[in-house]
């Protein structure tokens, strides 16, 4: 039998952890950082220092071979024959907090004292593990010391297996059963769609070479289960480790889960698991996560394993509502007993948060050594977007007013916050003075000096939030304290890639580290897996997505042909009339019309795109008192979940009279809605998606234009042709729907447009007058 690996701080982080839940503490500190102290404490701790001393153990856990592996931080060995083992920790916690939480690190010293004590032929009787603290704001460095004997350290060691043995005995007999009914699955349906095989083939081959590759999958070929089923195989060919699903939506993280379910109905034994964010499953009105606000938070890991262990053995596919079920069986937090529950899974769907987010990624997996992860990225044209808010910072005066006013105490925490504060905010009015003509500056450098106000700020509220727990104020200071965290741990990864502004708004002024270019940080989170397929139905064109979504020249690119029968869309481009800002005045009445010629053709139901809202409220009223007998809706800025839902389910396949929906291009109904047949059967769209000209979409063209001369491209016209083939892309879900895609705006007849159609809209109508004898033929 092949011995399973297992790292110490697996084993140790499993069986040890014991408390509470109290998120009004939080380590910011960066990795990076804590190596880079750790590097400086073993040079400063003189010859006999010996660091990152690489420990390996071959034992058995009952009859379970395995390897435990672990790497001290440093070794000691003094003269008179002194053996001392180093764990270092850096925090920018307090350190008499971070010391209440020493259980776990002690747990992880005396491991391996134990292991290092197998190493030697002659060993001491007795060995010290000390614990050396560093406080990264402070420097303040603490160190603590305990001495056990080699009889000592066996008795907790082999305790400490046969607690983790319970726990490695499932994994092994659940990967047993699982390999067993991979070996027998077969493709759930009885023959693949066109292009189907295609992707899974490729998939599975870039899986096993442990490449990348960037797919455009048009609607129809079920890109689910291409990349979910070949994955799975390889799994159980021993090619790769769990498999993280990840989406911009929650409605794409159900396909996902109907997908596992369909193949389990075929006897595929697969543990998966949906992740939530945190708000959006916390029991409480108000996420606040410590003993004060939640009653699950105290003693939460004293009861988790047990809820995770009673959740993984009675379910495969856990989904959040089965998450929920048992969190409130055990009275634990249903978001931390789901991330927990994750590291025994085979899949994990979630967000791009999980992979991606500079707080949010999912440590407990990518923290510890390498594996053969699987990334399945779905709707990967979103990804960018996402990456660069994602690591994009901003610190706005008004809001470090507020706090500074509120805070009336006179204790000396309190004042040296209060006194920060009032530093960053005279630096601001000065900057706003300063720039007041010019309304925005920008600059490529990064302001070293207001930095430095900003970390001292951050210290001082770190300090008043170790010692302020229930004042009034806490959990505003505590927002500006992630606030801030966040704001550094950009500037720390401030390149060529990010560009600073200062924004000004009346007699406000705001500071933003702003992301231009995401795909080195993409390039750095796919780096968490052996290999990565990105997939879409609108990748176009491919050589950019694969650029901007951290790719290179020896990526893999996959394109798809349409598998629904063309005759059963009618594609037509309105080159005649022009949908851009100048021209927009003289196009009212024109798209009005075209928009009724468009639904006289056929009753039934129809969605209209436009640019903007204001676009779109000109029109609208517009075409309803020119056409008062037609039902239209009309979608608002700000909808609540419970108003989308009623206005999706206005789109009735059994409606009496034609509907018209007016929406804006690139919102929250032109992409990730599913109204198949004769839900839906028109779509119209009003001009080419551009984003409005705006001072962040024109930094990031003059970034483009000096990398490679196409900034207006990536800027403008590639995310704009993305909302216009997603909002396409709403009329055609299977392959018995039938419907009609118009387009209208004179730029789709050039060439720069037409280079990024679709190989299936190579069909395509111009027409320049009426389109509704088009439409009739």
């Amino acid at each position: 039998m092949e011995p399973i690996k297992i790292s110490i701080h697996k084993i140790v982080d499993l069986v040890l952890r014991t408390g509470d839940i109290d998120n009004r503490f939080r380590d910011a500190a960066p990795m990076y950082l804590g190596a880079a102290i750790h590097r400086k404490i073993q040079k400063e701790s003189g010859d006999n220092y010996n660091k990152e001393v690489s420990l390996k153990l071959e034992t058995q856990i009952d009859d379970i071979p395995v390897i435990i592996r672990g790497r001290a931080d440093g070794i000691i060995n003094e003269p008179h024959g002194t053996v001392i083992i180093d764990e270092i920790k850096t925090t920018t916690l307090p350190l008499d907090y971070i010391y209440g939480q020493h259980k776990q690190h002690l747990g992880q010293g005396k491991c391996y004292a134990y292991m290092y004590l197998q190493t030697l032929v002659n060993p001491p009787e007795v060995i010290t593990v000390q614990l050396t603290y560093f406080q990264l704001e402070t420097e303040e460095i603490r160190r603590h010391t305990w001495d056990f004997t080699a009889d000592e350290l066996t008795a907790f060691f082999l305790d400490l297996l046969q607690k983790y043995g319970l726990w490695l005995r499932l994994e092994r007999e659940w990967k047993i059963a699982r390999d067993e009914s991979i070996r027998q699955l077969s493709f759930p349906f009885p023959a693949y769609r066109i292009g189907q095989r295609e992707m899974a083939a490729q998939v599975y081959r870039c899986i096993a070479a442990g490449q990348k590759l960037y797919a455009c999958a048009p609607t129809g070929i079920g890109k689910t289960l291409s990349s979910l089923f070949p994955s799975i195989k390889a799994m159980g060919e021993g090619k790769t480790a769990p498999l993280f699903y990840l989406t911009a939506k929650t409605v794409t993280r159900t396909v996902a889960e109907e997908a596992i379910r369909l193949m389990a109905d075929r006897g595929l034994r697969f543990k998966s698991i949906t992740l939530r964010a945190k708000e959006k499953i916390c029991i409480n009105d108000k996420c606040i996560c410590n003993v004060s606000n939640c009653t699950n938070a105290r003693g939460h890991y004293d009861r988790v394993n047990d809820a995770v262990w009673d959740m993984i053995t009675n379910n495969d596919l856990i989904t959040p509502a089965e998450t929920e079920s048992y969190a409130k069986k055990h009275q634990v937090c249903p978001h931390e007993m789901a991330l927990d529950a994750a590291l025994w899974c085979d899949l994990v769907v979630g967000d791009y948060n999980h992979a991606f987010h500079p707080d949010a990624y999912l440590r407990r997996f990518f923290n510890d050594e390498p594996k053969d992860y699987v990334f399945l990225i779905d709707e990967a044209h979103n990804l960018a977007d996402r990456v660069r808010d994602m690591y994009t910072a901003t610190l706005r005066k008004s809001a470090l007013g507020k706090i500074k006013s509120n805070l009336k105490d006179k204790d000396s925490l309190s004042s040296k916050l209060r006194k920060n504060l009032r530093l960053i905010e005279k630096y601001l009015s000065d900057m706003r003075k300063e720039h007041d003509e010019k309304r925005s500056h920008v600059s490529r450098e990064l302001d070293m000096v207001f930095l430095a106000f900003v970390k001292m700020t951050g210290e001082a509220a770190g300090e008043w939030l170790a010692a302020k727990n229930s004042h009034e104020l806490h959990d505003d200071i505590l927002g500006l304290h992630f606030e801030i965290s966040k704001f550094i741990m950009i500037a720390e990864m401030y390149d060529e890639k990010f560009t600073s502004l200062i924004e000004i708004y009346g007699r406000d002024v705001a500071v933003t580290l702003f992301c231009l270019d995401p795909s080195k940080i993409i390039a750095g989170g796919l780096s968490r897996a052996r290999s990565s397929i990105l997939f879409s139905a609108t990748l176009i064109p491919l050589p950019y997505y694969r650029e901007i979504l951290g790719g290179n020249s020896d990526d893999f690119m996959l394109s798809l042909p349409s598998p629904f029968d063309p005759s059963r869309l009618q594609l037509i481009s309105h080159y005649g009339i022009s949908a851009k800002y100048k021209d927009r005045e003289s196009s009212y009445m024109p798209i009005a019309q075209t928009i009724h010629e468009t639904i006289a053709s056929k009753k039934g139901n129809y969605l209209v795109f436009f640019p903007s809202y204001e676009y779109m409220q000109i029109v609208y009223e517009l075409y309803c008192s020119r056409y008062p007998g037609v039902e239209t809706l009309l979608q608002r800025s700000e909808m609540s979940e419970a108003e989308r839902e009623d206005f999706l389910a206005r789109f009735d396949r059994d409606n009496p009279s034609t509907l018209v929906g007016f929406t804006v291009l690139g919102g929250i109904f032109s992409e990730g809605i599913d109204l198949k047949g004769d839900r839906l059967i028109g779509s119209i769209i009003i001009g080419v998606g551009i984003p409005k000209i705006s001072l962040r979409s024109d930094l990031i063209r003059d970034y483009f234009n000096n990398y490679n001369g196409q900034g207006y491209d990536y800027a403008y016209v590639f995310p704009g042709m993305n909302k216009v083939l997603q909002a396409a892309g709403r009329v055609i879900r299977t392959e018995t729907d039938s419907g009609v895609v118009v387009l209208i705006d004179s730029r789709y007849i050039t060439a720069e447009y037409r280079r990024l159609f679709p190989a299936h809209w190579s069909h395509m109508k111009m027409v320049k007058g009426s389109v509704l004898d088009v439409i009739r033929t």
